[in-house]
């Protein structure tokens, strides 16, 4: 057996030992005929949403003969790819650098670290992806990145991967088939899965993807324009992107909403206090546009259910997002939205 062969293998290995995530029905809103649901994507081994995909983009690699026995990974991520891929890039006793902005949660890089990942600091994320080119070619290494193949790395039909799961475990509630998933987007790739297996498998489901300030999605959703900028990185980490990423396939979603930062901040607090543990700010973004489209249905006085994603868990962002000073320096002020969201406990 070659060592790809191995590689595959010792990948495949690791995705057996692995069990899913839970889908958790969330208690407690005020919500009537409205089931809600969060997938719990924190408990992966690395602890998020981009386990899944780091593993997709590591297969995919593999299996196209970019990487080698001998081979140096580089990445573009804020924080939770890189994590995800230096677990990965260990496994296969390969050498992993990850290129960040210098303001990303220390707790992402002392995870990344511990894997036996190497950090690259850039000043803001629209310097990312130049010196993660740079990077590879100076190391004569491979730049996974994520930005482009994380949409056709993953086997969008089944093969477990996160819409296949999440509508699996739906299977034996009351309303199955759900109304509306909503999900942010960060490369696209989990957005453009989703929305690809509900065309598929002729779901009558929607699409909705949540972005946050500063990101160019909304826009260029909104124009159909792929060509649209941001002057300035997302302040939610993990989501949102300075230019129309590769991955995002805007043809396959049905909605987008713009999300205020200080709402996915003020949220995260929230949900975290309704469902018992730490989410993290991606989350937050992703169910403010929950309680819009529970908003929404409740005053057409329709029934169903709404998914979203618990991308992470909020552990990692003790230093940023979870501290009241630097919350207050970098987003400003969340009491108005704290106020809204306590409208929606029971």
């Amino acid at each position: 057996m070659n060592w790809v062969s191995e590689a595959i293998a010792k990948i495949n290995a690791d995705y057996q030992r692995s069990a899913d995530t839970h889908l958790i029905k969330l208690e407690g809103h005020c919500f009537a005929n409205i089931d809600i649901y969060l997938k719990d994507e924190s408990t992966h081994p690395t602890g998020s949403l981009k386990h899944r995909l780091a593993r997709s983009l590591f297969l995919y690699a593999l299996c196209n003969g970019k990487i080698k026995q001998d081979t140096t990974i580089i990445e573009a991520s804020s924080g939770s790819t890189a994590v995800s891929e230096a677990y990965f890039a260990r496994m296969l006793g390969l050498t992993f650098i990850a290129v960040m902005p210098s303001t990303t949660a220390q707790s992402k890089i002392r995870q990344i670290e511990q894997y036996g990942g190497q950090c690259h600091f850039v000043t803001c994320a629209t310097q990312m992806h130049d010196a993660a080119l740079r990077l590879a070619a100076q190391t004569q290494g491979y730049f996974m990145d994520q930005f482009l193949y994380a949409e056709r790395a993953t086997d969008w039909r089944g093969s477990n991967n996160i819409a296949e799961s999440m509508f699996g475990q739906l299977a034996l509630e009351p309303h199955p088939i759900p109304h509306t998933v909503v999900m942010s987007a960060g490369t696209g790739g989990t957005s453009a899965t989703i929305g690809r297996f509900i065309r598929y498998k002729g779901l009558d489901t929607q699409l909705v993807v949540v972005d946050p300030e500063f990101s160019a999605f909304y826009e260029g959703y909104k124009k159909r324009d792929a060509t649209v900028t941001s002057p300035r990185g997302s302040r939610i980490e993990g989501i949102g992107r300075p230019k129309v990423e590769a991955s995002f396939q805007p043809d396959v979603i049905d909605a987008m909403l713009k999300v205020p930062d200080a709402a996915s901040v003020a949220t995260m607090y929230w949900i975290s206090a309704l469902v018992g543990r730490r989410a993290g700010p991606s989350t937050g973004a992703n169910f403010w546009g929950v309680l819009q489209v529970a908003n929404t249905m409740q005053q057409r006085n329709q029934s169903g259910s709404i998914v979203t994603l618990m991308c992470d868990s909020g552990d990692r962002y003790q230093d940023t997002y979870y501290n009241p000073d630097w919350v207050a320096r970098e987003i400003g002020d969340i009491t108005p939205y704290l106020q809204e969201l306590n409208a929606y406990n029971l």
